[in-house]
This record gives structure tokens, sequence and C-alpha cells, in this order.
């Protein structure tokens, strides 16, 4: 398969800072060649740099996720297919845009679903997936080239184990599909029903049980294990058309031993071979 390894280096807004420096380091850590021995054929390409350095974590963040939808843009028109690594989970806003995807699978250990009125840390990337179901900072999502927000209804989250009070609230009003990895099938049965024909996989890596796999600094012990995931993902690309895919939130600092990046490369090669199968 062709594909297109986009990578935006972007966390909270700064260049190559924490989990910025993860896109890099996947690639350093053989990602290419991992792909290319499974017979895919990938070019990578780094989103332009954000040059203005007076921009605020909001307003660089949006316009990391404008360069990423046309990055992906371009990419499609060459016939390839999109994967990218960011820093961030906000990044997913840009590649729903860039894809046209109507669905989207969130797999994360945290909601990523409060709103400027409901956070109490005002993180931009805890808003992540509230953006892109259309729940907050519209005036800007709706900037970024083809954004148009998922329906709650088409939205499927993933082994999330870390909720504040409000999002745990604001999930009990919503139709958000919530599934574990191993009951992922059935509940992407539900998604489908929802009208779901253009989905994209989103997968922030602290989603992984910190005792096997620790990504980044709040990744939290009790979540799926690399296998389970993996095993997750392969079974919803056999199962309903995956328009791409977003890898976040990976930090080198906190992989002192580099094994998240062969995770990563073996999850794709896995994905990738389900997907051919269809």
């Amino acid at each position: 398969m062709k594909l297109a390894v986009i990578l935006a280096p972007y966390d909270s807004g700064r260049y190559h800072a924490g989990c910025g420096q993860g896109p890099d380091a996947i690639i350093t850590g053989g990602l290419v060649d991992e792909l290319a021995l499974h017979g895919h054929e990938a070019e990578v390409v780094e989103i332009d740099p954000i040059e203005d350095e007076d921009l605020r974590e909001i307003t660089a963040g949006f316009a990391v996720c404008r360069a990423v939808s046309e990055a992906i843009r371009a990419a499609r028109q060459e016939g390839r297919f999109p994967v990218v690594l960011a820093g961030n989970c906000l990044t997913a806003a840009g590649a729903i845009a860039g894809e046209g995807s109507d669905s989207i699978v969130w797999f994360d250990q945290h909601g990523d679903i409060n709103t400027p009125e409901t956070s109490a840390s005002g993180f931009l990337d805890g808003m992540a997936l509230a953006t892109v179901l259309g729940l907050c900072w519209r005036t800007l999502a709706n900037a970024i080239p083809g954004f148009a927000a998922v329906d709650p209804w088409r939205c499927m989250l993933v082994g999330v184990r870390d909720l504040d009070a409000a999002e745990k609230k604001l999930l009990d009003d919503l139709p958000v599909i919530r599934a574990r990895c191993a009951d992922l099938p059935e509940k992407t049965e539900r998604l489908k029903a929802a009208g779901a024909e253009r989905t994209h996989l989103h997968i922030d890596l602290d989603v992984h049980d910190a005792d096997i796999l620790q990504a980044n600094r709040y990744a939290a012990s009790g979540g799926p294990s690399p296998d389970e995931v993996r095993q997750a993902v392969s079974a919803l690309a056999r199962s309903i058309p995956v328009t791409g895919v977003t890898i976040t939130a990976y930090d080198p600092a906190f992989d002192a031993k580099g094994e998240v990046p062969p995770v990563v490369g073996r999850l794709l090669v896995e994905f990738l071979a389900a997907m051919e199968r269809i």
C-alpha cells in the first residue's frame, strides 16, 4: 500500500517539545523500514513549520490542524493512505477534515471531551474530542479546510479510564459509544448502524497500560496491553472503511528503553494487513 506518513511534531503549540518529539522518534525507531518489510511504500512528509513563534497554544494548535488537513488532501490526490504522527490529540480535527471522515474511533486513556466551560485546567488537548464533535471551538475548527463536526452518534471512545466529573456527566448525556478492546467488534456494529461510512482511527498511545508500555507522563495503569490494542484496531479495519489514522502523545523522555516505536510499527503493519484483506 502507498502511504503518506505525515509528521506534526508539536505539543501545546511548541515545536519538538514534549510529545512533539514523538513523531521523529517513531520514524528513527524504524517505522518506514518496518512498513517496507511488509510491502508498504511510505513517503514521510513533515508539515511546514508554524513560523509565528508568538502564537499561543490555541491558535498554534489550530494552525497545525489546518496544515495537516492540507497535507492529507495532497496525499490523497497521490493515492496515499494517510498516517499522521502528532504530538497532540487535537490534530485529529485536521485529519478528519482532510479525509472527509463522517465518524471516528478514539482510543485514549482520557475522554478529551471537556469544553472551555467545563475544563478545570484549560488544557486544550483535553478538549480535542469535544472539538471534533462540534461541542466547542467551532469558529476555529470550521476554519480548518474541509472540517465538518462528527455526529456523536458516530463516535466510539475506546479504553477510556480517566474521566473527570464534568466529562462523565457529558458522556452520560451524549450518544457516544463506549467500548473496551474486547467488545469493539460488537460495538462497531452500532457505529455502522448509526451511518458510519468513512471512519477515522485515532490512537493516543497512553491508552496502553503504563505498567506494560509507558508513552507519556500522563499514562496510568489499568489499560489494555499492546496486543489487545493491536487486535482491536485490526478487527476495526476488517469491519468498517477506515479513511486514515492519527497516532499521538508519545514523549520519548518517558520511554527510556525505546519500546514504543516497535509497538507502533507492529500495530500499523497488522492494521494495514487487515485493511488489505477486505
